[in-house]
């Protein structure tokens, strides 16, 4: 599992948006048929619409794991402060072991991606709630989408360090050219 690491370090996922990490948990994202591959390419009208997100591994009657998906942009221009530069796309929280996200509950509504100019990466990152602790009612009400720190809002609840993550690039789209 230890290789699954290097696209992301590569990517610079790992240092501009998380700590280095041990994957413990394996998940997919779709956007309709296309898996999000580490560093792949994804037009933004391509994901628009929210993705299908899938945790693997068996739903056991015995298992109370949940889990926490978190989706930013961070190549958002830039703010006065660097650590907390990251645009909020999407959360969603309580996601039960071996379901996808729409068992969960989304606390942030999804936002496609919107890169204004160049290439932007666009990270989901999966953390391991405590066992059998909800994060519903205990999550603040999220005023803005600017000026986010995955890693301090990981900090804040309790989460640690991820349990997985993946990202994809997507960069503005030509308008199209009128006659």
């Amino acid at each position: 599992m230890a290789r699954s690491m290097e696209p992301l370090v590569v990517g610079k996922v790992v240092g501009d948006v998380l700590d280095m990490f041990v994957p413990a948990t394996e998940f997919t994202v779709h956007y309709g048929s296309k898996q999000v591959a580490n560093g792949c390419d994804i037009k933004p009208s391509a994901a628009t619409g929210k993705p299908r997100v899938q945790l693997l591994g068996g739903r056991s009657s015995t298992s109370n794991n949940l889990y926490t998906l978190v989706m930013v942009d961070p190549d958002a221009p830039s703010p006065s402060e660097p650590s907390l530069r990251e645009w909020l796309h999407w959360i969603v929280v309580d996601i039960p072991e071996g379901m996808d996200a729409t068992k969960g509950k989304e606390v942030v509504p999804y936002m496609g991606p919107q890169p204004p100019t160049g290439i932007h990466r666009y990270v989901f990152a999966l953390f391991k709630q405590e066992e059998g602790s909800s994060m519903v009612g205990r999550m603040a009400e999220m005023d803005a989408r600017c000026h986010f720190s995955t890693r301090h809002f990981a900090a804040h609840y309790g989460l640690g360090l991820p349990v997985a993550a993946v990202y994809y690039n997507s960069q503005k789209e030509p308008a199209a050219r009128k006659r």
